[in-house]
C-alpha cells in the first residue's frame, strides 16, 4: 500500500512510498483510509524540528487526524465492517503514571506517552491502517466528508472541558467568549463556543478570504483591530488563545472580565522575547481571581465529545472549513501553505 511517510529530525524527507499493508492484532480494526488532516504538528515533522520514528525504524508515518472506514472487525469489538471511525492519536505510557492509568492519558505526567504520527507509532497517512477497538472512535455517516475535523474538535472539547471545571471553583456563567486566531483550532473552538449559547467574538488579522464569512456564518463577531482594543471592547468572561502568539498570549492573561478563564491551547516558538510587566500580570490575576490554564491533546471522552459536536454543527459550515484537498500522490503540495487555507486534507 501507499504512505506518507517522513523521516523525524530531517528537513525535505516527505515521500509517499510503498509500505507493507498492515496486518490486525487481536482486538484491532482493519481500516481504509479515507482522509488525513494536515496541521502545524505535521509542518514540524516535515520540516525536520519534532516527531520519533517507532522504535528500531527511521521513518514514520505521518497522520494524527484521521478518518477510515472499518473493512475489518473483530467479533466483540462494538465494531462492523462499514463504520465510519477516527483513532484517537495518544496511547498511555506502559508504565502507567498515575493519570494514564485512570484513562487521563492526555494528562501524562512522566512523558512516556506514545502519539500516532507524531511520536513512536505510524500514523494513519496511509490507504489501510489498524487500530485498536478501545481507541476508535464512530462517526455517523453523513459526516464523511467532514469526519476528519474528528482529532482538531477534540482537542477544542477538551479546552472546553478544562473552562468549565475551573469554572466551577465558584458560581460560574459566562457570556462572552474571545477566541484569539481563526485557524482550525480557533474556528472549531468558536463553534463549540456557540453551541453552549455564548456571545462569541473571534480575533485574526486576516481580513479577506474565507475565515470572515465562516466566523459571520456562526453567529460570531469577527475582528482584526489591535487585540488590546478588542479585548478591552469585549470583555470576555473565556478567552481560548489558539495562536501561541507572544503578544495576544500576554493580552490574554489580562483581559477577561473578574473571575475570568484563558486557556492556552497554541505552541508558542521558543526564543522570541518581549518585555512585561510582571507585577502587573499578577496584581490582575490575583485580584480578579482569573485562572489561566493550557490545554493540549485528548483523551477518548473529549473524542466522544466532539462526535457530538459535529453531528450538532451545520455540515456545509464544516464542509467550508476543508478549503483544499490533495490527492495522496500529491501529498507534499498539502505542505506547501497557500493564502486562503484553513483546513488541508489529504484524500486517501
Amino acid at each position: 500500500m501507499r504512505a506518507l511517510t517522513v523521516r523525524p529530525g530531517r528537513k525535505d524527507s516527505l515521500e509517499v512510498r510503498q509500505v507493507p499493508d498492515p496486518s490486525p492484532a487481536d482486538g484491532e480494526l482493519l481500516v481504509r483510509g479515507l482522509a488525513m488532516g494536515v496541521c502545524g504538528t505535521d509542518h514540524e515533522i516535515a520540516d525536520g524540528r519534532y516527531g520519533w520514528a517507532p522504535p528500531g525504524r527511521d521513518r514514520l508515518v505521518l497522520g494524527h487526524e484521521s478518518l477510515g472506514r472499518v473493512e475489518r472487525a473483530a467479533p466483540g469489538s462494538g465494531f462492523a465492517a462499514g463504520d465510519l471511525v477516527a483513532g484517537v492519536v495518544r496511547r498511555p505510557d506502559p508504565v502507567p503514571c498515575g493519570a494514564c492509568a485512570h484513562g487521563e492519558f492526555d494528562m501524562c505526567r512522566n512523558g512516556r506517552y506514545t502519539e500516532r504520527g507524531i511520536k513512536e507509532i505510524d500514523g494513519c497517512g496511509s490507504q489501510l491502517w489498524c487500530v485498536e477497538s478501545d481507541y476508535a472512535v464512530r462517526l455517523e455517516p453523513h459526516l464523511e466528508p467532514v469526519g476528519v475535523l474528528m482529532e482538531p474538535t477534540s482537542v477544542v472539547a477538551k479546552a472546553w472541558e478544562q473552562v468549565e471545571r475551573v469554572g466551577r471553583r465558584s458560581w460560574f456563567e459566562p457570556r462572552r467568549a474571545l477566541v484569539t486566531g481563526a485557524g482550525p483550532i480557533g474556528l472549531l473552538a468558536a463553534l463549540l463556543g456557540t453551541q453552549r449559547g455564548l456571545e462569541v467574538h473571534v480575533l485574526d488579522r486576516v481580513t479577506d478570504g474565507p475565515k470572515p464569512a465562516l466566523v459571520r456564518d456562526l453567529g460570531a463577531v469577527y475582528h482584526t483591530e489591535d487585540a488590546t482594543q478588542v479585548i478591552e471592547k469585549v470583555c470576555p468572561d473565556v478567552i481560548i488563545e489558539a495562536t501561541g502568539a507572544g503578544g495576544l498570549v500576554l493580552a490574554a492573561l489580562t483581559g477577561t472580565a473578574s473571575y475570568g478563564v484563558v486557556c492556552l491551547t497554541g505552541v508558542s516558538p521558543a526564543g522570541r522575547r518581549v518585555t512585561v510587566d510582571a507585577g502587573s500580570i499578577n496584581r490582575d490575576i490575583v485580584l480578579e481571581n482569573d485562572a489561566v490554564v493550557g490545554s493540549v491533546n485528548a483523551n477518548l471522552r473529549h473524542y466522544r465529545q466532539a462526535a457530538d459536536a459535529l453531528v450538532k454543527a451545520d455540515l456545509v459550515w464544516l464542509e467550508r472549513l476543508i478549503t483544499r484537498r490533495v490527492p495522496l500522490e500529491s501529498a507534499p503540495d498539502a505542505f506547501r501553505r497557500q493564502p486562503d487555507d484553513v483546513k488541508v486534507v489529504i484524500d486517501l
